[in-house]
């Protein structure tokens, strides 16, 4: 070994002993007759210190010709340090340095290895392994590491088993868009890279391995943002001889034995909403219960009023600000614009300040009175000090509006404290969701999910209102894993295919396999993924993946650092069968 200890772990009792560090150069502070060295690694920094009165001359200019980033061993006795430093936990000490050896000089980095860097995020990209280097970003990939291990114990205690399925797999038309993997020993045919190991899973329930979980990269080709990757990883799991109940209780113990070993934090009980609450109440179906400001409908205190805006809505919908009254007519100005933003698409708002003195004072007083906009305000349980905001069109856009404004709201009176932990489960799905552009039902999950037994008449006469045995873990906001209970019967499978449009040639040839095995005694079985990445930044109090990835995408989906993706050479093409279009430019 290079080194006796890192430069992490050295205190006070280990004064007069002689040591070897070994690490990179964070800074080096000349005096001339004196210079001290802070020497990192992953565990830590070291300060080493040269004396021109008790050191070689030598070794005073060898340590006077370090730069940032040169890799160095030195070799020293452990001193106490007059100064002490009280910020890092090696700040008692220093090493008198004895013998100094560069093992590698380096170029001055693009940007400062230090926890406020000043580099810009593709710089720090592109130079990925210097970023690395930096405490905040090995901080969270600790985190990450450490999430993994107690994911697997957890998983190991509760008599699950990890199995690996493939990479390469066959594309189904269901879900995002594949990445494809062109065969050359089966010229014309490609591979997809797995969007999830779904149907491998259910299979190992029908193999008899009852409890399976798997820390497992998934790809999908899909539009980019600060949540998600094109390579993504999950904890994907599945057990057989379950209930939807046994599913929630195992998982909900996961979540908090995650919490309690990594966070120190005992997450409360798991509270439970279905969908239709949680669209009608908070108008998405991962709310934020950080904070209060559920949906208050106001059709029957709104309409029929005189004011045109609300008399021609399909819904008028608020929410109450506590303590918000105070808000000046720029703020509410500025508020209003904000929710007539292309991205959230309100053509306005109205507003009903509860005055301290109990008067209420709106936008809209020439159409309501006093008594009205008393009503409002018992409506919305709203009290003095508060305010009152309205937004009203169809029914559905509006309470996307509403949604965003209400965590608009919440982060600007300061109630999204990433601190708290609010946990929910979300079920009752609907099965099936209309898609516009290609004019049919598509799963909302995932093909293989069940519908509630008492639902399924309807699939015929009202697909829309078929609900599935289908449920997503939200915190603070954000899904962090969804499952369902599978179907385990070729029948309902095949039934399910037809409702989502397949020809039975189609289902076939997609989906074959998973059928035949069902009719060799497939158990009942159900399961969950966890986004990984997305529950990491949570706990590390992040809203992007990013830093918890050692090497992730840009928004482009590019790896700047490594130039990918790229070209490749004829040759190889030639090899894949695979022919390029040349397009030519106007």
């Amino acid at each position: 070994m290079l080194r006796t200890h890192t430069c992490g772990e050295l205190r006070l009792e280990h004064v007069n002993q002689e040591v070897t560090l070994a690490g990179w150069v964070q800074r080096v502070r000349n005096k001339g007759g004196l210079i001290w060295v802070d020497l990192r690694d992953r565990y830590g920094l070291t300060q080493l210190i040269f004396e021109e009165d008790s050191s070689e001359k030598a070794l005073l200019e060898k340590a006077a010709e370090l730069g940032r980033e040169f890799v160095v061993q030195a070799t020293g006795k452990v001193i106490e340090r007059t100064s002490k430093n009280d910020y890092i936990p090696t700040g008692s000490i220093e090493i008198k340095v004895t013998a100094l050896e560069v093992l590698n000089a380096a170029k001055v980095p693009p940007f400062k290895i230090e926890d406020e860097t000043d580099g810009g995020e593709e710089l720090r990209m592109k130079y990925r392994y210097l970023d690395l280097r930096r405490n905040v970003i090995r901080e969270k990939l600790q985190l990450r590491h450490k999430m993994m291990q107690e994911t697997r114990k957890y998983m190991d205690e509760q008599d699950f088993i990890e199995v690996e399925t493939p990479v390469l797999i066959k594309s189904t038309p269901e879900g995002a868009r594949d990445f494809v993997v062109p065969s050359r020993t089966n010229p014309g045919e490609f591979y997809a890279l797995p969007q999830s190991p779904q149907t491998f899973k259910q299979l190992l329930m029908v193999s008899g391995f009852d409890r399976y979980f798997q820390i497992v990269k998934c790809f999908r080709d899909e539009d980019l943002r600060a949540d998600r990757q094109p390579e993504f990883t999950q904890i994907d799991c599945e057990m057989a001889f379950v209930d939807q109940e046994d599913i929630l209780n195992t998982f909900e113990g996961l979540t908090k034995h995650l919490f309690s070993k990594v966070k120190g934090v005992e997450l409360e009980e798991v509270k439970r909403m279905t969908y239709a609450d949680a669209m009608k109440y908070y108008g998405n179906d991962k709310p934020d219960l950080r904070f209060d400001m559920k949906f208050v409908e106001l059709n029957d205190l709104a309409k029929g009023k005189g004011f045109g805006i609300f008399d021609q809505a399909e819904l008028v919908v608020g929410i109450c600000a506590k303590g918000a009254a105070e808000y000046t007519r720029k703020q509410i100005d500025a508020l209003t614009e904000w929710v007539k933003r292309p991205q959230i698409g309100a053509k306005g708002m109205i507003y009903a300040k509860y005055n301290a003195d109990g008067t209420i004072k709106s936008s809209v007083d020439k159409f309501y009175s006093a008594d009205d906009l008393q009503d409002w305000a018992d409506a919305f349980g709203a009290a003095q000090g508060d305010l009152m905001l309205v937004l009203s069109g169809d029914a559905d856009k509006v309470r996307k509006q509403l949604s965003e404004l209400r965590l608009k709201m919440g982060e600007e009176l300061g109630l999204r404290d990433r601190t708290v932990f609010k946990p929910l489960w979300v079920m009752d799905f609907p099965l099936l969701e209309w898609d516009e552009e290609t004019e049919r039902f598509h799963a909302m999950h995932h093909p293989f999910t069940s519908p509630k037994k008492e639902d399924i008449p309807l699939l015929d006469s009202d697909p829309g209102a078929v609900r599935a045995n289908a449920y997503d873990l939200v915190i603070n906001g954000v899904e962090i894993g969804g499952g369902s209970i599978r179907i385990h019967d070729r029948a309902t499978q095949q039934l399910m295919f037809k409702h989502l449009g397949f020809t039975e040639e189609e289902a076939q040839k997609q989906f074959g396999f998973l059928m035949e095995a069902f009719e060799y005694g497939a158990p009942p079985h159900g399961g969950i993924a966890f986004g990984f990445d997305r529950l990491c930044a949570i706990f590390g109090g992040s809203d992007s993946i990013r830093d918890y990835i050692a090497f992730p995408k840009n928004n482009s989906g590019r790896d700047v650092m490594i130039d990918s993706p790229s070209s490749i050479a004829d040759e190889q093409l030639k090899e894949l069968s695979i022919q390029l279009a040349v397009v030519a430019k106007s």
